[in-house]
């Protein structure tokens, strides 16, 4: 059924080595995303870590919009590494979505 078993053990070292490339590609990207006009910028890995924020010194003086428009440049950061690694894990399967069309 799936022919010699050597062949298949050589495919899975291979898509094991695939998905370690994968990962450490994937851990090496940042997102940048600004909130407010620029007024909040936040820059996370690939990780999922934020790994540094900006913020206006004119949204000092306001707490609710200052943690607003962080609370959403967050989420959005965090969606973008989300959608980066559904991309790549699909680019990795050669396209094939595996859960069925879209």
């Amino acid at each position: 059924m799936f022919g010699n078993l050597g062949d298949m053990s050589k495919m899975l070292e291979g898509m094991q080595e695939n998905a370690k490339k994968l990962q450490a590609e994937l851990e090496s990207k940042t997102f940048n995303v600004k909130s407010g006009g620029g007024l909040v910028e936040v820059v996370i890995n690939g990780k999922g870590e934020v790994v540094d924020i900006n913020i206006d010194d004119s949204l000092l003086s306001d707490k609710d919009s200052l943690q607003i428009l962080l609370i959403g440049a967050i989420n959005d950061a965090y969606k973008m590494v989300e959608d980066n690694r559904q991309n790549s894990a699909l680019g990795m399967l050669g396209g094939i979505n595996p859960f069925g069309s879209k």
